[in-house]
C-alpha cells in the first residue's frame, strides 16, 4: 500500500523555483510554518542546474533587486566563484535548509486539490482545503493542511485543481489598449527551450551528433548569430512550441528541441566560421525551460500600458524593469527577429492585487503566473523580478497567518505592514521611504549625518541622488547617544554591495549574472563585491553595561535588521574591515523604530 502522510502549516508553496523559494523563505522568517512542495530534486526552477536559464531583472541604474535575492547572490560570489552549477544547487538548498520553520518536499508533484465551494469572504467562492503531493522517491503521497496556498509553479497547477480562474494565450489590442499587433485574441504563448552550454579546452574536441539531429543551414541563423566567445551567448533562441499547447504538449516539444539543441552545436562545431574545433558540449538541457503558459486572475490586471506609462500603486510591493520582451510563438523558425525588445521605464510598481486570486479566498500566486496580460508578461516574467513577486507573497501570507485573514483582507487592513516588512526586509520599492520613528529622526548620529536615516538604502535616481548614506573610516564609530534611556525595537544597517557590480571582475555580462553559460579557458574567477563591509560589530549600552549584541567577522550580506527589545542609552555601529581591503567602507544606513 502506498503511504500517505498529512502535514498542517500556515503556507504550502507549490513550486520551488526562484519565486517559491524567496516566498518560503519570507514566511518562515516572518515566523509562520511553511511546507514548500517542489517536483524536481534542485531547487531554483529554471534558473537550476536542470536548465540553466539566466536570474534577470531590472539592470543598471541601481536597480538590482535586493532582498533575499540579493543575499543568494552575494552567498554566491563568496562559494561559487567559478560558476558552477552544483555548487549553485547547494546554496539554493542550503538558503531552505537553515530555516526552521519549512518542511521541504523535494521530487513531490502536487497532483490533488481538495476545494469547498461556497460563499467566503469577500465575495469568494472556493476555498481550498488541502493539497495531495506524489513523492517519487518515498512512494509517498503528502497532504497539505495549510490556511493559505501559493502557487509557484510557473505552469499554475493549481488553477485546473481548484478552479482558480486563469486566462492564457495573448489578448488582442483592444482588450485592455495595449500596443501590440495581436488584432484578435489567441491561445498563442512564448515558446520553451532546451538550453545548451560549451566549454572552452586546449586541445581540439570532435562532436559528432546523432543521425536524429536537426540539419541546420546559415539561413537558419540569419537573425541568431551564435559566438561562444560571447559571455552574452546563452542560446536562449532555441524555443520552440509556442504556436502549441506549451503545457500538454510539452514533451513532444522537447522531442524537436533536443535534436534541434544537437543541430545547433553540431552546426556551430563543424562551421570553421565559430572558431569552435577546441569547444566540448558541457550541457544540453533534458528539461525545458518554459516562458509562458496559465496566467493566474487576480483583483487586477497588469497591462503593458501600467508598464510603460510607470503607474504608480497604493498597493505597490514589487517592481519590474526588463524590456517588454515577447517572442514570437513559432520560435526558431520564425523569419525574423525572434523577438522584441522594448525598453520599460525601470523601476515600474507591480501592485499587491495582482498576487491573489479572484475568486478562490486562501490562494496567493508569485512569478510568471501572476495576474497579467501577455504582453505585461513578456517584462514581469524574469527571475529577478518573480523572486520580489515571492518575497512580497511569503510577507503578505505571515500577516495573513498572524492575524487570520484571507489574502485580499492583508489588501484591506495589513496594506502599511505589508510594506513596511518589504523595506525592513531590504525589498526596493520605488514609491516608498523605509520609515524610521520619531526618535530616531530627531537624534544626532555621531560622526554620520542624516543621509544614514532619510529611509533610502540605494543611491538611486528616484532620490535624485548618486550618493547614499556615508563613508567612514574602519575602526570609527557610528553613534546615537541619548538622554535617558529609550526604547528601541529594531536596528536596520545597509551596507554597499556594489549594486552595478563595478568591482566585480569580468565583463558587463559576467558582472550582472549570477551565472554563466559558456565557460572559456580565460573566464573571470569571482570574489565579493569589493566595497561591502566584512567585518563589523553592534554595541548598545543598557542598565550602565556595554553590550555588543551583534558582531559578523565575515559578512556576506548587504542588509541586516536586528532586534534590539529593550532601553538603551547608547546604540553603535564599528566597522572594522571591508572585502576591497580598503580603510573606508560605505554605510548606506544605520538607523532604527
Amino acid at each position: 500500500m502506498i503511504r500517505r502522510k498529512e502535514i498542517h502549516a500556515d503556507l504550502c508553496v507549490v513550486g520551488g523555483g526562484m519565486a517559491g523559494l524567496c516566498a518560503a523563505i519570507e514566511a518562515a522568517r516572518c515566523g509562520i510554518k511553511v511546507v514548500l512542495m517542489h517536483e524536481r530534486p534542485v531547487l531554483g526552477g529554471n534558473a537550476s542546474s536542470e536548465i540553466r536559464m539566466w536570474i534577470c531583472g531590472a539592470f543598471g541604474e541601481n536597480n538590482r533587486e535586493t532582498g533575499i535575492l540579493e543575499e543568494i547572490a552575494l552567498e554566491n560570489y563568496y562559494r561559487n566563484p567559478t560558476k558552477n552549477y552544483y555548487i549553485w544547487d547547494t546554496i539554493l538548498y542550503d538558503f531552505v535548509r537553515r530555516e526552521v520553520n519549512i518542511t521541504l518536499l523535494l521530487n513531490c508533484t502536487c497532483m490533488d486539490a481538495d476545494v469547498i465551494n461556497g460563499e467566503f469572504s469577500y465575495g469568494r467562492t472556493v476555498r481550498i482545503n488541502r493539497v495531495s503531493g506524489y513523492q517519487m522517491t518515498t512512494q509517498t503521497f503528502f497532504d497539505v493542511y495549510a490556511k493559505n496556498y501559493a502557487d509557484c509553479s510557473g505552469d499554475s497547477i493549481l488553477a485546473p485543481l481548484t478552479g482558480a480562474e486563469f486566462s492564457m494565450g495573448r489578448e488582442s489590442t483592444k482588450e485592455f489598449g495595449e500596443n501590440t499587433h495581436v488584432k484578435t485574441r489567441d491561445n498563442l504563448t512564448m515558446g520553451i527551450s532546451c538550453l545548451i552550454q560549451g566549454r572552452e579546452t586546449e586541445k581540439p574536441v570532435k562532436f559528432i551528433p546523432p543521425r536524429w539531429a536537426t540539419k541546420l543551414n546559415e539561413e537558419n541563423f540569419k537573425y541568431r548569430n551564435p559566438d561562444l566567445y560571447n559571455s552574452c551567448e546563452n542560446f536562449w533562441y532555441l524555443e520552440l512550441g509556442g504556436n502549441r499547447d506549451c503545457i500538454h504538449d510539452a514533451e513532444e516539444i522537447k522531442k524537436e528541441l533536443i535534436p534541434l539543441a544537437l543541430g545547433t552545436w553540431g552546426y556551430i562545431k563543424n562551421n570553421p566560421q565559430y572558431d569552435a574545433q577546441n569547444w566540448e558540449l558541457d550541457f544540453l538541457s533534458f528539461l525545458p525551460g518554459k516562458r509562458e503558459s496559465r496566467r493566474m486572475k487576480g483583483e487586477y490586471i497588469l497591462t503593458e500600458q501600467d508598464i510603460t506609462k510607470r503607474r504608480q500603486f497604493e498597493d505597490t510591493v514589487a517592481y519590474g524593469g526588463w524590456p517588454l520582451d515577447d517572442h514570437f510563438p513559432d520560435g526558431f523558425y520564425h523569419k525574423g527577429e525572434p523577438n522584441t525588445n522594448i525598453d520599460t521605464p525601470a523601476p515600474y510598481c507591480i501592485p499587491y492585487r495582482t498576487l491573489y486570486s479572484c475568486n478562490v479566498e486562501n490562494l496567493f500566486f508569485a512569478g510568471r503566473n501572476i495576474s497579467m496580460t501577455h504582453m505585461a508578461m513578456s517584462s514581469v516574467r524574469v527571475m529577478a523580478t518573480c523572486a520580489l513577486l515571492g518575497q512580497a507573497v511569503g510577507a503578505a501570507a505571515s500577516i495573513a497567518a498572524r492575524c487570520d485573514i484571507a489574502p485580499h483582507g492583508v489588501y484591506e487592513s495589513g496594506l502599511q505592514e505589508l510594506r513596511e516588512t518589504l523595506c525592513r526586509h531590504d525589498c526596493f520599492l520605488p514609491d516608498m521611504l523605509r520609515p524610521v520613528c520619531e526618535l530616531c529622526a530627531k537624534t544626532p548620529i555621531i560622526n554620520g549625518n542624516n543621509s544614514l536615516k532619510d529611509g533610502t538604502d540605494r543611491p538611486h535616481k528616484i532620490y535624485n541622488t548618486n550618493t547614499c548614506g556615508i563613508v567612514v573610516n574602519n575602526g570609527t564609530a557610528l553613534e546615537y547617544n541619548f538622554d535617558r534611556d529609550r526604547y528601541v525595537n529594531r536596528l536596520h544597517i545597509t551596507f554597499d554591495s556594489d549594486l552595478l557590480r563595478n568591482t566585480i571582475a569580468g565583463d558587463w555580462c559576467e558582472r550582472t549574472h549570477m551565472m554563466r553559460c559558456n565557460t572559456l579557458l580565460d573566464s573571470a574567477v569571482f570574489d565579493m563585491p569589493k566595497t561591502l563591509s566584512k567585518k563589523f560589530y553592534v554595541e548598545i549600552v543598557c542598565n550602565n553595561q556595554s553590550l555588543r549584541i551583534f558582531e559578523e567577522e565575515n559578512n556576506l550580506k548587504r542588509a541586516y535588521d536586528i532586534e534590539i527589545n529593550r532601553s538603551v542609552s547608547m546604540i553603535r555601529l564599528v566597522n572594522l574591515e571591508n572585502w576591497g581591503g580598503t580603510d573606508k567602507t560605505a554605510v548606506f544606513s544605520f538607523d532604527f523604530i
